[in-house]
């Protein structure tokens, strides 16, 4: 049973707000691996069973919803291991395909995973490159966590990376 908590404040959103979050949570459960669509699903669940009837009304009539007709590539990887390696800095190896069918084992500073047009991406610094590359994760496989940590380094890096993505396309290799 849960009990209302008294120092919480009520869970209030604009209608805007609410339309937004349902928009975003439903492009989620379009878009993201298994566990990730998962939780979206379970925040809808939560929020719909929090807000007042009103609000928990436009949730489940919401006029915005999120369709794909085709869903990326599912990652090769377990992303939530691939996620939480990149939350605690630390290095990663793993086998990756790329584009034109070549083999490679990669060691990597995981820097935060991006949705690009079609397909789930692993932003990096690639130590067998000594650059920034990003890796689409349906190319990935055989995943392992390193001991090797980076941190404090995955912020400044990814703004740097981040920035370099944002540069005319002739600037910036992404290629892996």
């Amino acid at each position: 049973t849960l009990i209302e908590d008294a120092a919480l404040p009520p869970l209030g959103f604009q209608d805007d707000e609410l339309e937004a979050l349902v928009l975003g949570l439903r492009e989620v459960m379009q878009i993201a691996d298994p566990a990730l669509a998962t939780a979206a699903q379970g925040v809808l669940d939560k929020l719909r069973a929090r807000l007042p009837e009103r609000q928990a009304h436009r949730l489940r009539h919401a006029v915005l919803t999120a369709h794909r007709f085709a869903r990326p590539e599912a990652p090769g990887i377990d992303a939530g291991v691939l996620r939480r390696a990149v939350w605690d800095e630390r290095h990663v190896c793993f086998a990756y395909r790329d584009a034109e069918g070549a083999d490679t084992t990669r060691e990597v500073q995981p820097l935060g995973i991006v949705y690009f047009e079609s397909s789930h991406c692993l932003l990096a610094w690639c130590l067998l490159r000594q650059n920034f590359r990003t890796f689409r994760m349906d190319r990935m496989t055989a995943l392992e966590v390193l001991e090797a940590s980076f941190r404090p380094n995955r912020v400044p890096l990814l703004r740097t990376y981040l920035e370099k993505l944002r540069q005319p396309a002739k600037t910036c290799s992404t290629k892996s």
